[in-house]
């Protein structure tokens, strides 16, 4: 079994699906909470069940909705470098999962581009990924941070501007995610999409997402599809 001929490129999602990680998900959630407060969006209207990305989401639509669409510039960037401070605290303990680095190395072989496109900060995805020496296996990165807050995932341009770093369009992108926003990402930007079970969506979450989701163990099990 092969990889689809028409993919030039394989990204990966870095959480829960490239690297092993322990971020406070929960901290990240009050960091947006107290931001969003601050900026005046009322507290009644943040729902406080989809964790930051959920209550970011919400809490921006307030903010456009009251006439205060400038101001969303400047807290995606509060909520970001707060969030980096969060996603640090535990960078020591990161790790690539078991047989990722050797996936990587294989693509390359192949000629395949490779890269990373993650809703973590640059700062905290070049430092784990440098601590575990695979930074220089991929082509390209994109972090939450480099480009406008409402390009990270699930829009789709965050898939094209991974494709644009990379030299490939989005539809010649296998992405590989381990949540519902890395599919969305590569769903509504035309890039085919593999779900993994190492980070939190299990076969019946995926199942429940899209019941045509192409679901696997692991990033190691591309090894099957490469060899």
């Amino acid at each position: 079994m092969a990889l689809d001929p028409r993919y030039k490129a394989v990204g990966f999602d870095m959480d829960g699906t490239f690297m092993k990680t322990k971020i406070d998900f929960a901290k990240l959630a009050n960091v947006v909470f107290y931001e969003l407060v601050e900026a005046g969006v009322p507290e009644s209207v943040i729902q406080r069940v989809n964790g930051a990305r959920g209550e970011l989401e919400c809490g921006i639509d307030w903010l456009i909705e009251n006439g205060k669409e400038e101001e969303t510039h400047s807290l995606y960037k509060r909520v970001s470098e707060r969030s980096t401070i969060v996603e640090m605290e535990n960078a020591g303990l990161s790790m690539p999962f078991d047989g990722a680095v050797e996936v990587v190395t294989m693509l390359r072989k192949r000629g395949y581009r490779t890269g990373i496109l993650t809703r973590g900060g640059r700062a905290y995805a070049e430092h784990i990924l440098k601590k575990s020496n695979v930074f220089e296996l991929f082509d390209a990165i994109v972090a939450r941070d480099d480009f406008p807050g409402d390009e990270a995932k699930p829009s789709p341009k965050a898939m094209v501007n991974l494709g644009n770093l990379l030299g490939v369009r989005p539809e010649e992108i296998l992405f590989l995610g381990d949540h519902e926003i890395d599919w969305l990402s590569a769903r509504d930007s035309g890039a085919g999409f593999y779900g993994v079970l190492t980070g939190g969506y299990r076969i019946d979450d995926w199942n429940a997402a899209d019941p045509d989701i192409s679901i696997i163990e692991s990033v190691a099990s591309l090894l099957n599809l490469i060899e």
